[in-house]
């Protein structure tokens, strides 16, 4: 297989994953509908640089690491479910606040930009399948030794892979009739986007519970 071969069918890979519903879809949503578009598309570029991280650490090696040094993925799970559980926990709290009025029209008067994307960035970040998951692309498809230039390449091309994809999904959740939807349904949406949270990271910390100490 060409290079050029690799580098489509990892990004393809990581398109069809990234697409996939799951924590990051949860908080990139929430975050455009509950606060403004500018802030949905700050954490879709944490998204887009959380997952260029992790490729450069999977061409590093990062899945053999964590399948051989249990400590460490132990670690990553307990860190990355308490995370989880946090952001949950408080989407489920702010389930009965009113939208407020000053998000309208996608302009924003709450907290600044870069706080969304640091939680965008923590939530890929925290996220321990998705470390395991581009290690197995990366190991699945890429020779022994890749081409230099991909070193480079790849990383890009996951980047704009990732955060494309939340660029939309916040572009099409902080419109207008998402947003009214939302705000009519808001206190049940909120509780089941919370419950999902704390449920999948509950569920990280229960895994990291089982695996046998070293």
């Amino acid at each position: 297989m060409s290079s050029i071969a690799i580098l489509l069918s990892i990004v393809g890979t990581v398109l069809i994953g990234a697409m996939s519903p799951g924590p990051s879809f949860v908080l990139v949503s929430h975050t455009a509908i509950i606060r403004s578009r500018k802030a949905g598309l700050a954490a879709a570029l944490g998204m887009g640089i959380g997952g260029a991280i992790f490729a450069l650490l999977a061409l590093a090696g990062l899945h053999a690491l964590l399948v051989r040094v249990e400590w460490a993925y132990l670690l990553f799970k307990l860190f990355g479910g308490a995370y989880l559980a946090y952001l949950g926990v408080r989407i489920w709290r702010g389930a009965s606040l009113p939208l407020p009025l000053e998000q309208a029209g996608g302009v924003d008067q709450g907290a600044p930009a870069w706080k969304s994307f640091a939680v965008g960035l923590a939530t890929q970040l925290s996220n321990p399948k998705t470390a395991l998951v581009y290690g197995s692309i990366f190991a699945a498809f890429l020779p022994a030794p890749p081409e230099r230039w991909l070193f480079t390449v790849l990383p890009l091309g996951v980047f704009l892979v990732e955060a494309g994809w939340y660029v939309a999904v916040a572009l099409v959740f902080s419109a207008d009739r998402p947003r009214a939807a939302y705000g009519r349904v808001k206190h049940i949406v909120d509780r089941v986007a919370g419950a999902v949270l704390v449920g999948l990271g509950l569920r990280l910390i229960l895994d990291a519970m089982r695996m046998r100490p070293l």
